[in-house]
């Protein structure tokens, strides 16, 4: 019988799912300290992961490990080199994790562009009247122009909502051809300077590696409109946090939302905690309550349907 670590909580849904099968044995593990899953996680033939990390270290004493599948579709906090020498595999969420973060990207635009935050402490304050006679900084999404990076699937969530509101959607991504693109009524950019030059506004939603880190310096934010915001809800170093708050401070772009940090929770000497020009949340673009079940119970049957060979391809990272 298969035995299963679930290694930090996920939906009540996704846990009952695997301990309601008879063929698996499972087990939660909370304690994601690396002393804890060296001696933990040895025993078990798969894993469940959402936070956490498990590097090499951890990994060569699991001689029994299977299978990861992980909670969402990012895949940084795992070491994909050892699983690939040692036949590991490794499985994401990958229908279940688009609608609320396309959401969660819309809910920053908005709170930026609305200037919401502002408002709604301004009425707190009794500054009702200051606020009607303020400078008009916020702006309108009508004709605004979007650039998406990543056109996987919650881009492709996204530009369904940006049209809604009537704006003009470009999209870089070298891997998704421009007929794809264009037929869901997005313009496809080959040069991606030359794309930054013309946008009001950014949005990024792809993996950490070596070509993303760092994609968004303060050279590339230079290149940008002193009125466009930047939003990134993908992973913490894809926009380098120091550029970022330089080019914020020194009016070189308007605004940023951020939903994820190079360290996290981030350090509380970074200086993006005291700038008042970032909207942030803490990695928070899945918290919802449909996207929890949804996510935790695809996370379970990705590892039923692997140990029953049933599993769908869609699923399976390629290393």
């Amino acid at each position: 019988m298969p035995k299963i670590a679930i290694v930090d909580t996920i939906h009540q849904d996704g846990i009952d799912l695997l301990k309601n099968n008879s063929k698996f044995e499972c087990e939660i593990i909370k304690d994601l300290s690396k002393k804890n899953l060296i001696s933990k996680l040895p025993d078990f033939d798969g894993i469940t992961l959402r936070r956490g990390k498990i590097d090499s270290e951890i990994l060569e004493k699991c001689k029994k490990l299977k299978v990861i599948s992980r909670h969402g579709v990012g895949y940084d906090n795992v070491d994909i080199n050892f699983m690939k020498k040692n036949n590991i595999s490794l499985l994401v969420t990958g229908t279940t994790a688009s609608t609320s973060p396309a959401e969660h990207i819309m809910f920053m635009i908005l709170n930026i562009s609305k200037g919401i935050g502002l408002y709604d402490q301004a009425v707190r304050d009794g500054k009702f009247e200051s606020m009607m006679r303020m400078n008009y900084e916020t702006f309108e999404l009508f004709n605004k122009k979007i650039l998406i990076i990543g056109f996987g699937r919650i881009g492709k969530k996204l530009i369904k909502k940006c049209l809604g509101f009537e704006m003009e959607v470009c999209v870089y991504d070298p891997f998704v051809d421009k007929k794809i693109i264009e037929s869901l009524g997005g313009k496809k950019i080959h040069n991606l300077d030359e794309g930054l030059k013309e946008i009001d506004i950014l949005s990024l939603s792809v993996p950490l590696n070596k070509d993303t880190n760092n994609m968004i310096n303060l050279e590339k934010m230079k290149m940008m409109k002193k009125t466009s915001i930047i939003i990134n809800i993908s992973r913490g170093g894809v926009v380098n946090e120091q550029d970022l708050n330089k080019a914020l401070n020194d009016e070189i772009i308007y605004g940023a939302g951020l939903d994820v940090f190079e360290k996290e929770p981030p350090s509380p000497d970074n200086p993006l905690l005291r700038n008042k020009k970032v909207l942030l949340s803490p990695h928070a673009a899945t918290f919802t309550k449909e996207c929890a079940s949804s996510m935790a119970i695809q996370t379970a049957q990705n590892i039923i349907d692997f140990f029953d060979k049933k599993l769908n391809e869609l699923m399976i990272v390629k290393l």
